[in-house]
């Protein structure tokens, strides 16, 4: 992976700045008043309805671009932004990647055919609140293999979402996740992880896909975090391509991405943007 790509390409990849750099990073959010709360449930409540939107829009011969424009519009409707544009000047306002594109794919002028996969990723800011989700849908009707593929990374955003309890690690949730794509025939992308998110677009802590040992910091009510399963059916192995933002599997496996923005409570995780 490039330095450019850690920059510009990588909104998931591994994070080992503490600090704030250029207003990318920052410390985690910790949810400490029902003002905080309310704010980020308007920020989820953007994300949510844009990608149910999308999702409806999703068909044969419809084009990235389109789809985009669509997003755009939601967003200026709620009075949002969007958080890849606010945060890091992204060609485009959400992000779409089609069969072996993981994530980050730039919306453009290609057409959607019948059985593919697509990957709607949203990420709003509205008042001052970020939120984050994403969801693997297909373009029609699809094959057994991409039907397994997208049943496997709902089920392991469900083993996250139920590992992120208070007095958890948070390799707990990493863990989960990865049992579940295993046991479903699929792996994990190791470099591609979720994130702290609130006031800014991506903060602290990074939330790994696997039960990575340094992942130590115990969950405590409060904290919101994203956590996003990225699989593929072949090998983890990443590239990204000449645009400089999508990141695609090396050999041309087909991928399948989930997400939801969460906040860990006394009780199950609240989902903001479901």
């Amino acid at each position: 992976m490039t330095t450019r790509a850690h920059e510009q390409c990588q909104f998931s990849v591994k994070r080992t700045a503490k600090t704030r750099v250029n207003g990318l990073y920052a410390g985690s959010m910790s949810v400490d008043t029902p003002e905080e709360l309310e704010g980020l449930r308007r920020a989820g409540r953007v994300v949510a309805t844009t990608l149910a939107a999308l999702r409806s829009a999703v068909k044969p011969a419809v084009t990235t671009a389109q789809l985009d424009q669509l997003a755009a519009d939601m967003f200026a409707a709620y009075g949002a932004q969007s958080g890849p544009i606010l945060t890091y000047g992204y060609p485009g306002s959400v992000c779409l990647s089609v069969e072996d594109e993981i994530v980050h794919g730039v919306p453009g002028p290609r057409p959607l055919r019948a059985g593919q996969l697509i990957t709607l990723d949203v990420a709003a800011e509205l008042d001052g609140y970020h939120a984050d989700a994403a969801i693997t849908v297909p373009v029609g009707a699809i094959d057994p293999g991409r039907r397994r593929l997208i049943e496997a990374a709902r089920a392991a955003l469900r083993a996250g979402i139920k590992a992120a309890r208070p007095g958890a690690l948070l390799r707990d949730v990493g863990g989960a996740i990865e049992r579940e794509a295993t046991v479903r025939g699929f792996r994990i992308v190791p470099s591609l992880t979720g994130h702290g998110i609130g006031r800014h677009m991506h903060e602290e802590p990074t939330v790994y896909n696997w039960a990575a040992p340094d992942a130590t910091l115990r969950l405590t009510p409060g904290l919101v975090f994203t956590i996003e399963p990225m699989i593929v059916a072949g090998s983890p192995r990443i590239k990204v391509a000449r645009d400089g933002w999508t990141v695609k599997t090396v050999d041309g496996s087909l991928s399948a991405h989930q997400e939801h923005t969460i906040v860990v409570t006394d009780g199950q995780p609240l989902m903001l943007t479901a």
